[in-house]
């Protein structure tokens, strides 16, 4: 199991717009059409605006697995985040609620994301549990994360080798303790020493 890494994220994210020949904006604009109003979604990705081109790439990877993405530029691309506002932070918490789990993607530009930490609190809180960092390291590194200040509290995610093409999302509490993403979603269960 890895960590996924920047350069991971940005080749993945080349190979999305080439197989797709369209830009990074065209892939983000039919995501836009395709989008309902009262869909639900596996995960709330949350990340840093700064981080555009690498959450492409992390989303095309999360949902080559089965799962369904919610990107706040993507679907609801009216949003203006650098502003925080009453409006846009009730638009959010319908979005949330419509989620069934938060992945925090945690980057050097985390830090300066006005939005993140009030993501983060706000989905725990109504969603209790149901959140987990999903590390981007700067460079390929193993598969263990220790998590700065609060983040240290929430679970991390990690993704297994590509083996027989089939890829899985793991939920870690620590490198022994973990349970696939799919079952966490669906029974909610804390991760656990696999044997």
């Amino acid at each position: 199991m890895s960590l996924y890494n920047r350069s991971d994220l940005q080749t993945l994210s080349e190979q999305v717009q080439r197989s797709a020949v369209k830009s990074a904006p065209e892939i983000l604009q039919k995501s836009f059409l395709n989008f309902s109003e009262t869909k639900t979604y596996d995960i709330f990705l949350s990340h840093s605006y700064r981080d555009a081109p690498l959450i492409l790439g992390l989303k095309q990877d999360i949902e080559s697995m089965g799962f369904s993405v919610y990107v706040d530029w993507v679907a609801d691309a009216q949003l203006d985040r650098t502003k925080v506002t009453k409006a846009t932070a009730s638009l959010l918490k319908i979005r949330m609620r419509s989620c069934k789990s938060l992945l925090f993607a945690h980057s050097i530009n985390s830090q300066d994301s006005i939005w993140m930490p009030w993501e983060l609190g706000y989905f725990d809180g109504i969603k209790n549990g149901m959140v987990a960092v999903i590390p981007i390291a700067e460079v390929p590194t193993n598969d263990v994360y220790q998590g700065h200040e609060y983040l240290g509290l929430y679970y991390y995610v990690t993704k297994s080798p590509n083996t027989n093409h089939e890829q899985t999302l793991w939920v870690h509490d620590n490198k022994s303790s973990y349970i696939d993403l799919k079952n966490w979603l669906l029974t909610g269960k804390q991760p656990y020493v696999r044997s």
